[in-house]
């Protein structure tokens, strides 16, 4: 599934970032990190006036996600010889849904294991919507065990028990229920997808949480577990938004796994899971697919079929394998039918400038520009050994967030990455066009109250001055080698 990283300091300054309290520098053995809960007096500062407002993570790490107090005020002439990336609002795409994580099993755990005062701060600083945190709008979670839980389960293991006399939540509710409430109580109208990573073993092959597949004769129990789970879920306040049937299904090495050819989950979408939702009035979205963009058809094969399509929202992408423009054409061939970017790791030795912009050029950009409504990095938090895992799980998948002790975490590259899009582009907001250029890569959103949102890397290793223009009238700003930032108006 997986690769190598972390380490890095953060500085809030009050009122130039906006992601929760002050912090103290904390430093890890890679070069991913971030900061922890401290107390921080900021020097006063004047803010100046401008007509765009930008923030900026830097390759170097000098510039975390801070706000700049540059005066970026609109002319009516380019600053010539300069690129211009004209932003159009009259040019339309999808509607964006969120960016966020995976909140897996261990990323509760470890979240949960924080003392109250430091849980509430970062939760908020993660989750809440206001200006000074980054907002979070969608989460990805496991339906009973991922590989990064401490150990394989599913909500029955009784074998033979078909009509799932047994089934529980029990084993979510010391950590990933209660975090997820509290999550809920900071911002209600997150969206939450859930997939599992394997069937329960006795419904398999092989009766094992790893390889094999899942038995035609538990099709209909399978069935009816998600809509056990779905229900159960919303009993304990958690509305789950989507699911889908398998995570990986190409990949059956991980622990958890199941190999699930296409034809398969496409024939337990029509036949079982489809119908079971309509019968019990369930409305969550179901989503095919959910692996890498190297097999577009695994998605294209489910969706052809107009009696399976029927049910299926749309399909999911990760990107450990293939191109990021495999994704496009499956909207092309199925325009009625969303698109979803649903995972991808950082791991342990990765250099933060490396992974900042290979992360923002494909996700950022590369997902939502191929019609993606949302973009979920991997997970959430992890401890300093990139754990909780399984046995035979990821071993260096790294968090957004590393949580040390109860009382401290530093905040890795992927936080960064996708902060850059979650507090600005809120969901309901829409993709706009912009000019994609060579070394300048970028994309643009309107949100529903009308504000403009663009985000760029400078892919090249050189400062590039460039404007933006909007309206006829034009911002001149200039981004270092490796930078992103977001601007908006």
């Amino acid at each position: 599934m997986k690769n190598t990283k972390r380490y890095i300091y953060l500085l809030l300054l009050s009122g130039l970032l906006g992601v929760g309290a002050a912090c103290t520098k904390k430093s890890g053995g890679d070069d991913n990190g971030g900061g922890g809960i401290g107390p921080v007096t900021p020097p006063p500062v004047t803010p100046v006036k401008t007509d765009v407002n930008m923030w900026l993570t830097q390759a170097d790490q000098t510039q975390l996600f801070k706000k700049q107090n540059t005066a970026l005020l609109f002319s009516t002439s380019a600053n010539g010889g300069s690129t211009t990336i004209n932003v159009d609002t009259t040019q339309t795409y999808q509607t964006i849904d969120g960016f966020g994580f995976a909140l897996t099993g261990g990323s509760a755990y470890v979240l949960n294991s924080l003392d109250d005062t430091h849980k509430t701060a970062l939760l908020n600083e993660l989750f809440a919507t206001d200006s000074t945190h980054i907002g979070i709008s969608y989460l990805r979670i496991s339906i009973a065990a991922s590989d990064m839980s401490s150990a394989p389960f599913s909500y029955d293991d009784v074998p033979g028990d078909v009509s799932l006399a047994n089934f529980s939540l029990d084993k979510e509710k010391a950590d990933l229920i209660p975090i997820l409430q509290k999550i809920i109580a900071i911002n209600p109208n997150i969206k939450i997808l859930a997939c599992p990573w394997s069937a329960p073993a006795w419904m398999k092959t092989n009766n094992s949480f790893t390889q094999g597949s899942l038995q035609a004769q538990y099709y209909g129990a399978y069935a009816s577990y998600f809509v056990k789970y779905i229900q159960a879920m919303k009993a304990n306040g958690i509305t789950i938004d989507a699911i889908t049937p398998q995570n990986e299904p190409l990949n059956a090495y991980n622990t958890p796994a199941m190999l699930w050819q296409s034809a398969d989950e496409g024939n337990f979408i029509k036949n079982n899971l489809g119908p079971a939702f309509k019968a019990a009035n369930i409305t969550t979205k179901i989503i095919c697919y959910d692996h890498n963009a190297d097999h577009p058809e695994y998605a294209t094969g489910i969706l052809s079929d107009p009696a399976t399509a029927a049910y299926v929202d749309g399909s999911a992408f990760h990107l450990y394998g293939g191109s990021v423009n495999a994704i496009g054409p499956v909207h092309t061939a199925y325009p009625n039918k969303n698109l979803y970017f649903t995972e991808q790791a950082t791991f342990a030795g990765g250099k933060f400038g490396d992974d900042l912009a290979w992360h923002i050029s494909n996700l950022i950009v590369g997902a939502t520009r191929n019609w993606c409504r949302n973009v979920l990095e991997w997970n959430l938090a992890s401890d300093p050994n990139y754990g909780p895992h399984t046995s035979g799980g990821c071993t260096t998948c790294q968090g957004a967030i590393t949580v040390a002790n109860s009382g401290s975490f530093t905040r890795n590259v992927s936080y960064y990455i996708i902060a850059h899009a979650s507090k600005f582009v809120r969901p309901g907001a829409v993709r706009i066009a912009s000019d994609q250029q060579n070394t300048l890569l970028n994309v643009a959103f309107k949100n529903t109250d009308g504000s403009k949102v663009l985000i760029v890397l400078n892919t090249s290793t050189s400062p590039q001055q460039f404007n933006i223009g909007f309206n006829s009238r034009f911002v001149s700003t200039t981004l270092a080698g490796g930078a992103v930032a977001t601007y908006v108006w």
